[in-house]
C-alpha cells in the first residue's frame, strides 16, 4: 500500500498593521464638525488613496458638556486641555479652526516646534504671524525634517486660490488680483441691489442667516478682506505689508441710492480687495466698495459667493469663483 504525506501547512503572512495619519483638532464648532463628518463619510476612499487611516484622535474644547451638532467617533476623545494634543506624541497632525489670534497662535507655534504637520483655516492668524510661523518652519526642518504648514481655508473658504498662487504662477508674474472676498458683503450689496432692501435691512437678514458675526464690524467694515488681501499678495508678489497701509473702506455708508445710479449706469457695486503692480517694486492695494460693470466677471457674482480674478502676464485673465464660507466648503480645504 502507498501512502500519501499530508503537505506541511504553510503558516499565513501576519497582517500589515494598518497605518494611522492621527489628528488632534483645535474646535469643535461649524467648521471642527464639518471636518469630522467629510472623514467619516469618506473613510473607505481616503484609506484607499493614502494606505493610512485617518483617525481623529482627539477634539479640544472649550466645553466638553456643551451637545455637538455632529457624531463624535467613538475612538475620538473629547477635552479641554490644549496640552493633552500637544504633549501627545501620538498625534501627527494639529487642525487649529478655533479662530482668533492669541491661544491660535501659542498653539500653532507650540505644535510646529514639536514637529507636528499644521492645517489652519484662521486668516487672521495668517495675516499677522506668517513670517514668524515660516523663521519656525526653516528652524524646525533645518535637520532634514519635512514638518508642513497649510492654509487653504484661510482665504475664500473652499475656493482653492492659496495653493493656485503657490503652483499655477510659479513661472508667470501677476500684475492684478481683484476680488470679491467677504461673503458676509456681497450677501448685503446683492440684497441691497437687487431687492431695494436698506443696508440695515440687509445686514438683519446676513445676521439671521449667520453670514454676519454678532458684532460685524470686521466684515462690514472691510477688514476681515483686508487680511485675505495681505494674504494674497505675499503669495503674489512676494512682499509683507502692514495691514493698516493698506487702504480700507467698508459698506456701512452706502444707500440705496448709490445703487439707483450704479444701475442707470449699467453696473453695480461691489466690495473689492485689489492689489495691482502699478511699475517695478511698487504694488498699490486697497479695500473699497467699487463700481462694477456689466461685462466685469465679477457682475455676476452674487449671495454670499467669493471671486476672485488673477491677472497675469502668461494666463492673462484667471478667474475663481466659488463659496467662501459655510461648513463644508471650509472643512473641505482643510481636508485637502
Amino acid at each position: 500500500m502507498s501512502s500519501t504525506a499530508e503537505a506541511p501547512a504553510v503558516p499565513e503572512a501576519p497582517e500589515t498593521a494598518q497605518k494611522s495619519l492621527r489628528l488632534g483638532i483645535f474646535g469643535g464648532g461649524t467648521v471642527g464638525g464639518g471636518i469630522v463628518e467629510i472623514i467619516q463619510q469618506k473613510a473607505k476612499y481616503f484609506n484607499e488613496l493614502t494606505t493610512q487611516n485617518i483617525d481623529v484622535r482627539k477634539i479640544c474644547v472649550r466645553d466638553a458638556s456643551k451637545p455637538r451638532d455632529f457624531t463624535v467617533p467613538s475612538t475620538t476623545e473629547i477635552v479641554t486641555n490644549y496640552d493633552d494634543i500637544l504633549n501627545d506624541d501620538e498625534i501627527d497632525v494639529v487642525v487649529e479652526v478655533m479662530g482668533g489670534t492669541t491661544d491660535a497662535k501659542d498653539i500653532v507655534f507650540s505644535a510646529l516646534r514639536k514637529g507636528k504637520d499644521v492645517v489652519t483655516a484662521n486668516k487672521a492668524l495668517i495675516a499677522a504671524y506668517l513670517p514668524e510661523i515660516e523663521a519656525i518652519l526653516e528652524e524646525v526642518n533645518s535637520d532634514g525634517s519635512r514638518v508642513e504648514f497649510r492654509y487653504e481655508a484661510a482665504v475664500c473658504g473652499g475656493i482653492p486660490v492659496i495653493r493656485s498662487l503657490q503652483s499655477d504662477f510659479v513661472g508667470d508674474e501677476v500684475s492684478m488680483i481683484s476680488g470679491i472676498i467677504n461673503g458676509c458683503t456681497n450677501f448685503m450689496l446683492t440684497a441691497m441691489d437687487r431687492d431695494g432692501k436698506s443696508y440695515d435691512e440687509a445686514l438683519a437678514e446676513a445676521s439671521e442667516l449667520g453670514y454676519a458675526e454678532a458684532d460685524p464690524t470686521l466684515d462690514v467694515g472691510g477688514f476681515d478682506a483686508r487680511s485675505k488681501l495681505k494674504i494674497l499678495m505675499r503669495l503674489a508678489y512676494g512682499i509683507e505689508v502692514d495691514e493698516e497701509e493698506i487702504d480700507c473702506r467698508g459698506i456701512t455708508d452706502l444707500t440705496t441710492v448709490d445703487f439707483d445710479y450704479a444701475k442707470k449706469l449699467g453696473g453695480t457695486i461691489k466690495l473689492l480687495g485689489v492689489a495691482e503692480r502699478v511699475e517695478e517694486g511698487k504694488i498699490a492695494a486697497f479695500v473699497s466698495p467699487c463700481y462694477v460693470t456689466a461685462d466685469d466677471p465679477l457682475f455676476a457674482v452674487i449671495g454670499a459667493t467669493n471671486a476672485i480674478e488673477i491677472l497675469s502676464k502668461n494666463l492673462q485673465s484667471s478667474t475663481y469663483i466659488g463659496q467662501g464660507a459655510g461648513r463644508f466648503p471650509t472643512a473641505n480645504s482643510c481636508i485637502n
